[in-house]
């Protein structure tokens, strides 16, 4: 992938990965991510309208993952796809922690652990700080 392709996904998202909401300054020993929303895996591109920055935690959870299973209907849903769906209408913040407020935004929450105890214990340590999420 080109330099300048990866600087514009890093610009467009304003350094702040696009699955979970930190910026990269909040974790600035490991370089965030520009992912395949749909993983080269299964035949998605490398073009702007398939990349997106993810941070290591949700790069990795996510892997060549399209789809999880949604924890309060047990069907199967795809996941959030930060070029076509709206992370607020996804998720809310409760405090510290991420909800899903839809299927997608549940199952992404769920599969890309979102809300492990140390994912958590950052979010707080930073609206501690007086940092907004």
């Amino acid at each position: 992938m080109k330099a300048e392709t990866k600087h514009l996904v890093r610009e467009r998202a304003n350094y702040r990965c696009e699955y979970c909401g930190l910026r990269q300054q909040h974790e600035p020993l490991v370089k965030f991510h520009v992912e395949h929303i749909i993983a080269q895996f299964h035949g998605g591109l490398s073009e702007l309208s398939n990349l997106a920055l993810a941070c290591f935690n949700c790069n990795v959870y996510k892997g060549t993952n399209l789809a999880g299973i949604d924890p309060d209907s047990n069907q199967l849903e795809r996941l959030f796809n930060p070029r076509t769906d709206d992370w607020q209408e996804s998720f809310e913040h409760l405090g510290a922690r991420i909800v899903g407020k839809t299927a997608i935004g549940r199952t992404t929450v769920w599969l890309l652990e979102m809300n492990s105890d140390e994912r958590v214990e950052l979010r707080q340590e930073l609206l501690d700080a007086g940092e907004q999420l």
